[in-house]
């Protein structure tokens, strides 16, 4: 990626739903390049997709937590099968350390979520423990990872 391409970048972290002119005049360029290395980005899997940031609040799911949680030996590949159907697990990630996944989990009350830890997420295939961490408070969300990425990249 160059410059131009990181300035892209930035600007539809910031606002996926600018116009290829706004974001052309933001980065120097006209309208029909910005629009080609847009669609380059997306063809190489720099840029997966674009969709609307939703507000788990506004929505009603007011509790925010991160379950860890351990797998029997041979049971991952039923475990993220039935994680990738689960509604309310919205992430889902490989660790290492002390448990082998950690999932985030939106639910609308602590009782809901007490529900779903006992009735869903610990049910799982493969599930041999699991703990949980609520969220209290988010101090940062969504940072922007293309300024970390144009700064990092030429340190490795």
């Amino acid at each position: 990626m160059d410059r131009i391409d990181w300035k892209i970048a930035r600007e539809l972290e910031r606002d996926a739903r600018i116009s290829f002119a706004e974001l052309g005049e933001r980065v120097g360029l006209s309208k029909s390049p910005c629009w080609s290395r847009v669609k380059e980005m997306q063809s190489d899997g720099t840029i997966r997709g674009f969709g609307a940031q939703l507000d788990p609040k506004a929505l009603g799911l007011d509790v925010q937590c991160y379950i860890s949680v351990t797998i029997g030996f041979d049971g991952h590949a039923e475990f993220e099968a039935a994680v990738d159907q689960h509604p309310a697990i919205a992430e889902c990630h490989t660790t290492a350390g002390d448990s082998d996944y950690l999932l985030r989990v939106f639910a609308r009350s602590v009782d809901h979520l007490d529900d779903l830890l006992r009735h869903d997420i610990t049910k799982l295939p493969g599930v041999k423990s699991s703990s949980t961490s609520i969220c209290l408070k988010t101090i940062k969300s969504q940072a922007s990872l293309a300024d970390w990425a144009e700064k990092t990249a030429t340190q490795v």
